[in-house]
């Protein structure tokens, strides 16, 4: 069974951080074949709404726009002014989301990306009740927007609060809001879920959207990837969003040493964009699952 579903590539592919100079490479992604550009916003100032806008429609492309939570952006620190930075930042990025016509804000958001220490099951409680009382507030500056949150799990090596579909499962029924929603990476998952399938499952109609990459933070397809349970897993919750490659540049070296990229994973980053589309058209087509 085919999925119905449309592709995307992240910006972050060739560049950061993301600025209006960045829509130079809309035309590039819509040649390629994708319906879906992802939007990193790591700092909102360098972004002209409007400039991005005329790009978005030049190009027939639609936005995704995900978030950058560095270690100033922490809805889980015990210092409150963290917090207030936080939510300065997201409702910029929720005003961005609103003007290019995005219908989710996806990320991270819960806490500092790269926060991962070893704490008391005490000061983790603590700071998880931090999260699902300030992502509440988050809920309702974008359910005010008429948006949505798409919160994603990320890696052992990257967080110790959120790393399973599980986790992020039970961190939305905490919160309790209808705007709260999931975003899956396969990346994280490929080092975290034991089943891809049951992670998919798990999330079901929460799915707001699907990040990939090969096991290696590669290209679609040449990897250890169990594209077959991404398959029957998505197949199962009819899931319908976009399907979209999230990986880095080493040429970015400030982005590429956050993620630990220390080398080239292809021989061109246009190469892994066009590449990587082309397995998952084939995937997403084919009969077997």
């Amino acid at each position: 069974m085919s999925l119905d579903i449309k592709f995307g590539v992240s910006t972050w592919l060739w560049t950061s951080p993301f600025s209006t100079e960045t829509v130079a490479l809309f035309p590039k992604i819509k040649q390629m074949g994708y319906d879906v550009v992802e939007i990193p916003v790591e700092d909102p100032a360098l972004i002209d709404v409007k400039k991005v806008k005329e790009a978005l429609l030049q190009n027939g492309l639609e936005p995704v726009i995900c978030g950058a939570f560095g270690t100033s952006r922490d809805l889980t620190h015990d210092d409150p002014a963290f917090h207030q930075t936080s939510f300065a930042y997201i409702q910029a990025c929720l005003d961005i989301c609103t003007a290019l016509g995005a219908g989710f804000f996806a990320g991270p958001m819960y806490s500092a990306v790269g926060k991962a220490r070893l704490v008391s099951a005490e000061q983790k409680q603590v700071e998880w009740d931090r999260a699902v009382t300030n992502l509440q507030k988050v809920c309702r500056m974008a359910e005010a927007r008429g948006l949505q949150l798409a919160l994603e799990p990320l890696n052992r090596f990257e967080s110790d609060l959120i790393n399973t579909a599980e986790d992020v499962m039970r961190l939305i029924r905490d919160i309790n809001h209808p705007a709260a929603m999931v975003l899956l990476d396969g990346f994280h998952m490929n080092i975290e879920e034991p089943d891809i399938e049951k992670a998919i499952l798990l999330a079901g109609d929460k799915l707001r959207h699907v990040q990939v990459s090969e096991n290696y933070r590669g290209t679609p397809g040449t990897g250890q990837t169990r594209w077959d349970a991404y398959k029957r897993g998505l197949t199962a919750i009819n899931y319908s969003g976009a399907v979209s490659i999230e990986s880095f540049t080493p040429e970015v070296k400030e982005l590429a040493g956050a993620v630990c990229i220390w080398r080239p994973l292809v021989p061109s980053q246009d190469m892994f964009a066009s590449d990587g589309l082309k397995f998952l058209k084939n995937w997403a087509e084919s009969a077997e699952s």
